[in-house]
């Protein structure tokens, strides 16, 4: 068996649609239908025909990617889908042959792989890093190979972590990152670079500022935003670590109440209720769930139908805030977490 990467859009706007539809899939131009294209260079000629005027790699590449879900996956086999707009990777199990919708206007949906998506919500704070990096690939379709990948995919599906390379499994890192997408040779696949910045940076905070040492980096981040943020204490049992608000002494709207939960595993339902019923103990306007391992499917929902009342930050988002804020920390707070802004070109994926 083999684990496939499958990516939703640059976006992620083919994420709800693949996990509602229980599909997987990709699609380049107007290319037609490759039920009868059973050999890469029948794969080829099709891509060719149906995004005329690109350059010869990109066609080979668009090509590469499509035999790879038309010829080269098996029912058996793993997908992962890393999504864009939560930090969460879903991982399903292909169940069905190469299929064309004819129908579907959207040409980006109509070559597809029926998908049994059993864990359709890791966190990514629960897969390791070396992982994550091979997750970061651009291509939309690539086989990913290092580092026991679909033993600790597997794994994961059925645990929800990631238990990392079997020790006789370990290999040395590789140029390629352990991506392929073409069964001839192993591609130089490029790597959203954001995107491994972000986990890197993930990575660091977890393993410096786990615990109580979480509540003061989410102190320093309100405070650079603006707010007096003073710390609740421990040992309390309203489930409230920090109080934030405005004005010189932050007793301004908005009065914000924040509980911080830095474990691996995802926060449930009662987490969120318990916060909700504080807001109004406290005479708070807004609550902050800081969520590190992201939340279950049921307190997800929760917090939707609570929207305007609580907002949670999960390990991408406050990532995101670290590196808005990063400039306004105090010295000992960067001496921890030394960062340094990189510009680069900015590249595409599908």
């Amino acid at each position: 068996m083999t684990a496939w990467l499958i990516r939703a859009g640059s976006t992620g706007e083919r994420e709800q649609w693949a996990l509602s539809k229980s599909v997987t899939g990709a699609g380049y131009g107007d290319v037609e239908s490759l039920q009868d294209s059973d050999t890469r260079e029948k794969v080829f000629a099709r891509v060719e025909a149906g995004i005329p005027g690109q350059k010869l790699g990109a066609v080979r590449n668009f090509a590469a990617q499509l035999w790879a879900l038309r010829g080269r996956m098996e029912i058996g086999d793993l997908v992962v889908m890393p999504l864009k707009r939560s930090a969460v990777v879903a991982i399903g199990t292909i169940e069905g042959p190469y299929e064309y919708d004819s129908n579907e206007p959207d040409p980006e949906r109509r070559h597809v792989r029926r998908v049994r998506w059993d864990a359709p919500d890791i966190a990514r704070s629960r897969i390791n890093q070396d992982l994550l990096y091979s997750l970061g690939a651009f291509s939309t379709i690539c086989r990913i190979e290092r580092n026991d990948a679909e033993f600790r995919l597997r794994t994961a599906m059925s645990t929800g972590k990631d238990p990392g390379a079997r020790l006789e499994m370990q290999e040395a890192p590789s140029k390629d990152g352990g991506f392929s997408v073409d069964e001839t040779e192993q591609e130089n696949v490029p790597v959203d670079i954001s995107r491994y910045a972000a986990d890197s940076i993930a990575s660091r905070l977890i393993e410096t500022f786990a615990g109580h040492k979480m509540e003061a980096m989410v102190a320093e981040i309100l405070k650079a935003d603006g707010f007096v943020c003073t710390e609740h204490g421990q040992g309390t049992d309203d489930g409230i670590d920090l109080v934030a608000g405005k004005g010189l002494l932050g007793l301004d709207s908005p009065r914000v109440i924040v509980q911080v939960k830095s474990q691996a595993s995802p926060v449930d339902s009662p987490t969120v209720s318990q916060l909700h019923g504080s807001l109004s103990i406290h005479k708070a306007d807004q609550g902050l769930l800081v969520a590190w391992g992201g939340l279950t499917r049921a307190a997800r929902k929760l917090v939707d139908s609570q929207r305007f009342a609580i907002r949670v930050w999960d390990a991408d988002e406050l990532v995101n805030q670290v590196q808005n804020h990063y400039a306004e920390f105090p010295a000992r707070v960067r001496q921890e977490l030394p960062l340094k802004q990189i510009w680069t070109l900015a590249d595409e994926a599908g």
